[in-house]
């Protein structure tokens, strides 16, 4: 199959010029309040978001939806959360990346701490890649593919994008 590049441009360019409005109104929303994961060992979530990435758990509830299962929440700042579920008794398998589904969760942070992170990644032997200096991917003990981006809210390789 061959794919048409510079078609694949000129539409973007187009969407560009159609959609992204030179005055662009306030949104609608207040935020994100929360993403949610799967996680197939609570205590091992715990331990790889609040103590190798640092991420406060600020809350651990019963899941209204499931008796039994555990909506448990850590900090990622701005106001914003990650959040997970356990589903004791079902079996769920692996976390699969598939077209349609989640890609990744990007996560701003400075870059002291992007470096000390990766340095702690690293130390942990948590399997990474590099992409242009600022954004370092990897997976979560249960497979969600993580970035950790060292760029400024609203910025992306330092366009800004909000």
């Amino acid at each position: 199959m061959s794919i048409d590049y510079a078609a694949i441009e000129a539409r973007r360019a187009e969407l560009r010029q159609r959609y992204v409005l030179p005055h662009r109104p306030s949104s609608s929303a207040r935020g994100l309040h929360h993403i949610a994961l799967l996680s197939s060992d609570v205590e091992r979530t715990i331990k790889f978001y609040q103590d190798l990435l640092e991420f406060p758990l600020t809350e651990i509830i019963e899941n209204r939806d499931y008796k039994g299962s555990n909506h448990f929440f850590f900090d990622i700042g701005n106001g914003n959360l990650l959040a997970f579920f356990d589903f004791p008794g079902l079996d769920l398998g692996a976390y699969q990346e598939v077209l349609g589904g989640l890609h990744h969760i990007a996560i701003s942070v400075d870059p002291a701490t992007w470096e000390r992170l990766r340095g702690k990644l690293e130390m942990a032997g948590v399997p990474h890649q590099i992409e242009s200096g600022a954004s370092i991917y990897f997976k979560d003990p249960d497979g969600a593919r993580l970035e950790l981006l060292a760029d400024h809210l609203g910025e992306m390789y330092g366009s800004r994008v909000l």
